[in-house]
């Protein structure tokens, strides 16, 4: 069938675009969560079966229930406060209130709330539960270096993020996360005993150790996998939402750029605010790029310009 507008291949992409992505984040959603929260459980076990309490396989479970529900409610306010980030009204952000209303009438979803951070470092980012309670957040950085046609192709990109669900996923993520090294440094301290119970049951040093170390890490590369697929998936379809593939390639082009140049000053608050952004705001390494939770600019870029049909 011939499409006889932009509006209509919006229209038309998103109706399939919904089906599809419905259930693959939920499959996606479902496979992380399973195995993050296994891990949890794994680790509680494993504690309480060197330690002889079932204590920890009890507060194991109890801890992922709980940041899960902390993540499904305050990820939001958390995120916003780490950076420090003020909410703009309409007359004070006319340009960036007219961009987001026009993309998320595109779309058919709510408009989110519209938040500036005060810092000098290029970036954006998306939050919130749900597109009814969602908030896009730009510094003044990217507001200062960004075209309006390059803002407005990264607002859909950050709006896709929104609408694909995947903020949650990934808040809620973080927080497992966060459950686990906890759990695991737990394990260093508590969950070492050189003797045997009545049982014949002790502290293991080396399946110890392997816990201390191997879990964080099994956990970082869950999140560095589903963080990295969803990016992709928000540069794919916000390019398609605002009809401009070329506009955000630049954009990502110029983020690498001001990102290396005025990198975010980090702090332990902002390392889990840094995976919601559309670019690393850390200057790095080789070797913690190749651990990053984004994907490499570009491939990025590489992708966009396919897109496009260059």
């Amino acid at each position: 069938m011939k499409l006889s507008a932009p509006t209509d291949r919006v229209k038309m992409k998103s109706q399939v675009f919904t089906r599809y992505t419905m259930h693959s984040n939920t499959v996606k959603t479902a496979v992380l969560f399973t195995a993050l929260t296994g891990l949890v459980v794994a680790i509680g076990a494993t504690l309480s079966y060197g330690t002889g309490s079932n204590l920890w396989l009890i507060l194991s479970i109890a801890m992922a229930l709980g940041t899960n529900a902390y993540a499904y409610w305050f990820s939001d306010k958390l995120a916003l406060a780490s950076m420090r980030a003020v909410e703009v009204s309409q007359q004070e952000a006319p340009q960036l209130h007219a961009m987001v209303a026009e993309l998320a009438q595109r779309a058919g979803q709510p408009m989110p709330r519209l938040y500036i951070a005060p810092t000098s470092t290029p970036n954006a980012f998306a939050t919130g539960r749900n597109p009814n309670h969602a908030a896009v957040c730009c510094t003044q950085g990217i507001l200062d270096i960004l075209q309006p046609r390059e803002l407005r192709a990264v607002l859909g990109h950050e709006l896709m993020h929104v609408y694909n669900r995947d903020i949650l996923t990934s808040s809620a993520a973080a927080a497992i996360a966060s459950v686990i090294t906890s759990l695991a440094q737990g394990a260093m301290f508590f969950g070492m005993r050189p003797s045997s119970d009545d049982n014949g049951r002790g502290g293991n040093p080396i399946l110890m150790l392997l816990l201390i170390f191997l879990a964080p890490l099994a956990s970082a590369v869950l999140q560095m996998g589903i963080s990295r697929t969803r990016e992709f998936e928000a540069d794919h379809d916000g390019a398609l939402l605002a009809e401009d593939p070329l506009a955000l390639a630049s954009a990502l082009r110029r983020l690498e750029q001001g990102n290396t140049l005025q990198p975010l000053e980090p702090t332990p608050s902002r390392y889990n605010v840094s995976a919601l952004m559309i670019a690393n705001p850390f200057r790095g390494q080789q070797l913690a790029r190749m651990f990053s939770t984004h994907p490499p600019m570009e491939e990025r870029i590489a992708r966009l310009e396919k897109l496009a049909g260059y």
